[in-house]
């Protein structure tokens, strides 16, 4: 049951399709939030801040200016995060800095980004890393009490994903014991760091070190970009904002170079590398060990994805029982939309996936944890296996998320073009994580490289890890699909494993013909990245089943829950049929079989969707649209939001006298 007050009678539609649910809604909000308290808890402090009169908004962004859009953001920002802050100083949990940060509520009240989300999320995590204890003693409580605001400025105008490519440079004086920062050249301008334009006064900075000459690598630096008092840019510092974007506009990402910036030796986080007094160098264990951060920072945009998913499909559902348009029968009332098969197509894999990333993103949480225990005590051998998850979810999730967005919006015909139907501005926030922290093509190749290994390794007999034991001969699928969803992903394993097979086999084929490895790996590219998706689908499809099974719930709760598995594992089917036909024992029959499963769980799918949706629990101050509002009221809404446009309060625009009368009465 929402907790939203209502202002209207409810929509009896939408009021039809709460009394027809199979299931209690209410359960399966415990189940997302993880109990009933941690439901409670939430929603009181959604409460707290969301009637917080500060905290709202006078005017809708769309219609404030690019720089006020900013302001604003930096003021609520602000008051927000000082109210975080009491809360924990009054013996709140640090789950509060992750709902605002990673949640539903942040994204309410910071809708068009958080100045301060990159501090949190990487400048502070940076800093506990791969600081040393000392290190850590000296930034950690300044940074986490906001004494100094911080972001990660790690991207350069002309490289990205391509760290060692990075062209940024410290070059340490033993003498003075300081690093000299430079941008030598235009390209090597740091650019997109979320606040950096006019919020930081501190970055990490990740640049090429030189000691005694010697090219070290790509190393983090905490360097001062703005004086604590007067906010100016430091002596060498050059510095701004990059201007707007297609969403995001209140991140305040900037643009920063360096002519000859110097900063102390003790700036350079030296957890692991070191550069003792002399300029002698100390190589960190393993270049792997850097990893943590951006691994962290891609467990967090999965989660991200998944709340964003889960809006767009509650907008587009609770409209769909609205909406009635068309007759699918001569003379009977229109029927609702959601009523088409073809829109419950649309949606319902949709809702399907919100699930799947969700359990998929609290496994690689888990996994995330665990391999961070093993660092700390000097074991590496998961490493490559956690970097590898965290690659393909977030390419995979994002890309999937911006399409399933897109799709919902398009499923509410011209209304969801609106931008008071939140849809626009949900897909322009989901679809930047297709490109920051990682470009998903690039993120899928660094999956294959651990891919090829592990089929090198399971030639070869040696142990595999868990999320790829399915390479080894002894895991193959019997060759027959039993129709089920377990068929269906040991299927998944089977298109996996043949496209892995096939894509080093023709790496192989190339360079055993005189192609360089490197212009072979090129030239197998495209290969290489389908197999990392069809790894990731299946991690995605197996890790929701084993969710499921190992849930405990409701017969009715685990009924619908297996009806949206059993959707998403046969809607990929369908989608990748040709891969199935081609690599697995799936055959056309089972595709004609598959369809038919198909549209009976949409069938069945149908009655619950409501109160799928309503189980999210996401409040109509978080959702943010008139479509999705919980009373159905969506006309209604519509015609509040129309009377804000600043069109609308002088009957006449003054654009009649100066310009439209003089060109009406010209007699042209």
């Amino acid at each position: 049951m929402s907790h939203t007050r209502l202002s209207y009678k409810p929509n009896e539609d939408i009021e039809r399709e709460r009394k027809r649910c199979t299931f209690k809604s209410l359960e399966l909000t415990h189940l997302l939030d993880g109990a009933p308290e941690k439901t409670r808890e939430r929603r009181e402090r959604e409460r707290l801040f969301l009637s917080d009169p500060e905290l709202m908004d006078d005017v809708p962004a769309e219609y404030l200016s690019h720089k006020e859009k900013y302001e604003l953001g930096v003021k609520k920002a602000c008051k927000l995060f000082k109210k975080v802050s009491q809360l924990r100083d009054q013996g709140g949990d640090v789950e509060i800095f992750t709902q605002m940060l990673s949640g539903m509520l942040g994204s309410a009240i910071l809708k068009d980004g958080n100045p301060f989300a990159v501090h949190y999320v990487m400048f502070v995590p940076t800093i506990m890393g791969q600081g040393t204890p000392e290190q850590q003693a000296v930034w950690i409580g300044r940074a986490w009490n906001c004494e100094i605001i911080g972001t990660y400025a790690q991207t350069e105008l002309g490289h990205g994903t391509f760290i060692r490519g990075l062209e940024t440079t410290a070059h340490y004086d033993p003498k003075r014991e300081e690093f000299i920062l430079n941008s030598p050249t235009l390209t090597s301008y740091k650019w997109w760091p979320g606040g950096l334009g006019q919020t930081a006064n501190y970055a990490v900075v990740v640049a090429q070190l030189y000691t005694q000459g010697v090219r070290r690598g790509i190393h983090p630096f905490i360097v001062q970009l703005r004086d604590e008092e007067t906010h100016k840019p430091m002596p060498g510092i050059k510095i701004g904002e990059i201007g707007t974007k297609l969403g995001m506009n209140a991140t305040n990402n900037g643009y920063l170079g360096f002519e000859n910036v110097r900063i102390p030796r003790e700036n350079m986080l030296m957890k692991n590398a070191q550069v003792l007094e002399d300029g002698t160098y100390v190589k960190s264990p393993s270049d792997k060990l850097t990893y943590g951060t951006m691994v962290f920072v891609r467990v967090v945009i999965v989660q991200d994805v998944a709340s964003y998913l889960a809006k767009a499909v509650t907008i587009a559902v609770r409209y769909s029982a609205v909406r009635r348009q068309s007759e699918l029968k001569p003379g009977e009332p229109e029927p609702q939309i959601m009523d088409y098969r073809t829109q419950q197509y649309k949606l319902f894999p949709n809702i399907a996936a919100c699930f799947a990333m969700r359990f998929a993103a609290r496994r690689l949480w888990n996994i995330y944890n665990n391999v961070t225990s093993d660092l700390e005590e000097g074991d590496l051998d998961r490493l490559p296996e956690l970097h590898a998850i965290s690659c393909c979810l977030k390419a995979v999730c994002s890309s999937d998320a911006a399409t399933a967005i897109e799709t919902c919006r398009l499923a509410c015909g011209g209304h969801g073009y609106m931008t008071c139907s939140n849809l626009p501005a949900t897909y322009g926030l989901v679809t930047a994580a297709c490109t920051y922290e990682g470009e998903n093509t690039v993120l899928l190749l660094q999956t294959a490289r651990f891919l090829m290994k592990s089929w090198q390794q399971a030639a070869s007999g040696i142990k595999l890890t868990p999320t790829v034991e399915y390479l080894h001969p002894s895991h193959r699928s019997s060759g027959v699909w039993d129709r089920s969803v377990e068929g269906i992903i040991r299927a998944h394993e089977d298109v996996a494993a043949g496209k892995i097979r096939l894509a080093a086999g023709n790496m192989a084929s190339r360079i055993k013909s005189g192609t360089s490895p490197e212009d072979a790996w090129n030239m197998t590219s495209i290969e290489l990245a389908q197999c990392a998706e069809a790894h990731c689908r299946c991690l995605l499809a197996s890790t929701f089943l084993d969710t499921l099974k190992s849930l405990e719930i409701s017969d009715s709760l685990r009924s619908v829950l297996t009806h949206l598995c059993e959707l998403y594992a046969v809607y990929w089917l369908l989608q990748k049929s040709g891969d199935f036909l081609r690599f697995s024992a799936v055959t056309a029959q089972d595709i004609d079989h598959a369809q038919r499963w198909l549209e009976q769980l949409l069938a069945a799918v149908r009655p619950d969707a409501v109160g799928v949706v309503d189980g999210f629990d996401i409040c109509d101050e978080v959702l943010s649209s008139a479509l999705g509002v919980y009373d159905g009221r969506v006309y209604e809404r519509l015609f509040e939001e129309a009377a804000k446009s600043p069109l609308n309060k002088d009957p006449v625009n003054q654009s009649f006298h100066q310009y439209l009368k003089p060109f009406l009465k010209s007699n042209m």
